[in-house]
């Protein structure tokens, strides 16, 4: 795919998903991918898109006074979480390359009652561009979800960017992101609807490693976390677990039936990508059909990996 038009699809998707409403659905996506109860509630509600795929801040290890900075923030969830670990001496900093995104960010921080909402910026930038941030002044850089948005062509130039801004002697990269366990079907690569939803333009395990050491990282792991990825299909936007893919049409709808919209942030789907008529017979007016959308299971082909680098 040309990445100029990824880059534009992602602008969209993620530009939608910045006006979700959908707490309860932020809610069980983050709780699947290892955020307690208590990480939740101390953090505006409105921050949480249920766009995440980890929790990075599990292996980030922040420390007071320290710099961190957020690839691809988004509404700030990750960075309102990070900002009482570093403190008021430390700084905490979200970057993103969507405007309706970083809108979002500054509007919840404008009413955050935080204490230490004063170390809190947000910045706007292209992740694989320069980073708008001095050399060596970084502690920790942070990703949740993001970096596979990026082309493949510009994935090696994520990783240098944070080997510049990074502390030498310790600064160190802590990410949560969906990495391919296969090479991934042609027809699954070239899906747009699935590459906005994190899951075409995964990289393999293999290739992640080779960018971070080739940026100039030690010490790097990547390890599976065996999380469901499933979550973000079978959650309803009440939270709950929905049954299959697809409702009955509307009324006087031509259709019989049309894909749920239950996949809030992170999975477009369109009319017939995930619904078929039920067999003659059928007291039902729809079923899935077995296509990645519908029924086949996310896992077989990618997984949540937590990724940990040392600038020495």
């Amino acid at each position: 795919m040309d990445s100029s038009e990824i880059y534009s699809q992602v602008r969209e998707h993620y530009s939608s998903a910045s006006r979700s409403t959908s707490v309860k659905y932020g809610e069980t996506v983050a709780k699947s991918f290892g955020y307690s109860a208590d990480e939740l509630s101390a953090i505006p509600s409105d921050a949480n898109l249920g766009l995440s795929c980890g929790n990075p801040l599990a292996i980030a290890s922040l420390k007071e006074g320290e710099t961190v900075i957020d690839l691809g923030s988004g509404a700030g969830f990750d960075i309102f979480l990070a900002s009482p670990k570093v403190g008021l001496s430390g700084r905490a900093i979200g970057i993103d390359m969507n405007d309706d995104m970083l809108a979002r960010a500054n509007q919840i921080l404008a009413t955050s009652p935080s204490p230490t909402k004063s170390n809190i910026t947000f910045l706007r930038a292209n992740i694989a561009a320069a980073l708008p941030l001095p050399s060596d002044t970084v502690d920790c850089a942070i990703s949740n979800c993001v970096i596979n948005l990026v082309p493949a062509a510009d994935k090696p130039a994520v990783f240098t960017e944070l080997l510049r801004v990074l502390k030498p002697g310790g600064g160190r990269v802590a990410v949560s992101d969906i990495l391919a366990k296969k090479p991934l079907p042609e027809d699954l690569k070239r899906d747009m609807a699935l590459y906005v939803g994190c899951i075409a333009g995964a990289s393999e395990v293999g290739e992640y490693e080779a960018w971070l050491r080739g940026a100039g990282f030690d010490d790097v792991m990547i390890v599976d976390t065996g999380a469901d990825l499933n979550v973000y299909l079978e959650t309803a936007e009440d939270g709950e677990k929905k049954g299959g893919c697809c409702d009955p049409a509307p009324a006087g709808s031509t259709e019989c039936c049309v894909p749920k919209a239950t996949v809030a942030g992170k999975m477009d789907q369109k009319k017939g990508d995930c619904c078929e008529p039920a067999p003659a017979g059928s007291a039902e007016c729809c079923v899935p059909k077995a296509t990645v959308a519908g029924k086949m299971d996310l896992n077989e082909f990618v997984g949540s990996y937590k990724i940990f680098a040392v600038k020495k």
